[in-house]
């Protein structure tokens, strides 16, 4: 019985369901400073993306180890 083949789906779900809180996080926060001083507007749109990119780089990431074949012990 291959584990790591049965895990997968769970790492996909947990990375799927991280990178979505943390891209809700980023936004929001986003917003939140944007709200306080709109004047840095542009600047913080561009850091949001960055994070945005970042996050869900980590969550591919994840995805991908699920599909490394690790050696039974």
């Amino acid at each position: 019985m291959n584990l790591v083949g049965h895990l997968a789906p769970l790492a996909f779900g947990l990375a799927a369901i991280g990178s979505g809180i943390g891209v809700g996080l980023i936004v929001g926060k986003t917003i939140e400073s944007v709200a306080r001083q709109p004047e840095l507007a542009g600047r913080l749109q561009t850091l949001m993306w960055i994070g945005i990119a970042i996050t869900e780089a980590l969550c591919f990431i994840a995805i991908g180890v699920a599909f490394i074949p690790f050696p039974a012990p």
